[in-house]
């Protein structure tokens, strides 16, 4: 796989710095049972990295400790963690909002049926992994049957309730296909929940744009196919300042699997230390200027071009 940030290193992204610290990114491990094309992490079922039950311990103490709102559960996929229930389960304790990125056919994995529930009793919101709503574009991305699978599982998290209450929100996530920019969000949620809705029985809350980053796997394959440079070219020429202001850097740090800490999931692939550039753990949190500049490089520009994007979709 190619190395791509000596491609992106060197760079004239503005400066940015955090305001308010409200969300943890969480990162519990890069094992998935998939591996699609798009994944900034490279996880995929060969991946073994995962969090321990002291990491997490040491998370909670810092929830605790800077009364941190929300959590988001990352991975590969978070369900696979040996501990991935505790920690929401502890964390709900501690009044936070917990936020599960899911790829849905993980629940259909042998032993984690009983996730449909736990998910309801513990209001969990669900952000899943949805990049179409046509099969054949989606197997093309995740693998074989992935799109019948989801299918599948939507159909029983709305038996749950999800999707109808209000506090049992599931949001679906759109990734383009190639090295192009995501079209107009509101637009394309309509087409998703008119589809789903008429061909498959299935609603959801609300679709969420990302843009693809041109980093791990996804920028390997730019480079391989001579796209990367264009596709760097795209994303500067459609930057948007007014995104700036609403970058989820600036309000969260991304946790990896060890406990150490960086401005955002993006910087953790990448691994961008904080801005002294000295790794730092989680267990050191407050002895860290959490407030100080954010360190940036050209990925960046995937976040502030057109209507920005997000963990949680468009920016504008």
């Amino acid at each position: 796989m190619h190395d791509v940030y000596p491609l992106l290193k060197k760079t004239k992204f503005p400066y940015i710095s955090r305001g308010q610290l409200k969300s943890f990114q969480i990162n519990l491990g890069y094992k998935c049972n998939q591996a699609c094309l798009h994944c900034h992490v490279n996880a995929s079922p060969k991946r073994k990295e995962m969090m321990s039950l002291k990491v997490i311990e040491q998370i909670l103490f810092a929830i605790n400790k800077f009364k941190i709102k929300t959590i988001d559960l990352t991975g590969g996929a978070p369900e696979l963690n040996d501990h991935f229930e505790y920690l929401i389960i502890e964390a709900k304790k501690l009044g936070c909002h917990v936020i599960d990125r899911c790829n849905l056919t993980v629940l259909l994995e042998p032993g984690k049926n009983h996730l449909f529930d736990f998910f309801k009793n513990n209001k969990v919101e669900i952000i899943a992994s949805l990049p179409c709503y046509e099969e054949s574009n989606v197997d093309a991305q995740r693998g074989k049957s992935v799109f019948k699978k989801s299918i599948e599982v939507l159909k029983e998290l709305n038996k749950s309730g999800y999707g109808y209450k209000r506090d049992l929100a599931i949001n679906l996530v759109y990734n383009p296909q190639g090295p192009v920019l995501p079209p107009n969000q509101l637009d394309l949620e309509n087409k998703y929940k008119k589809i789903l809705k008429e061909e498959h029985g299935v609603i959801f809350n609300n679709l969420y744009l990302i843009t693809n980053m041109p980093i791990a796997r996804f920028g390997s394959t730019l480079i391989t196919k001579n796209e990367f440079n264009p596709y760097m070219k795209l994303l500067k020429n459609n930057f948007n300042e007014e995104a700036l202001n609403h970058l989820m850097c600036k309000s969260l740090i991304s946790i990896d699997y060890e406990g150490y800490i960086y401005d955002c999931d993006f910087n953790q692939m990448l691994r961008i230390n904080l801005s002294d550039n000295i790794k730092k753990h989680i267990s050191m949190l407050s002895k860290i200027n959490i407030l100080d500049k954010i360190n940036v490089a050209d990925h960046c520009y995937g976040c502030t071009a057109g209507s920005g994007s997000s963990c949680g979709g468009a920016l504008l």
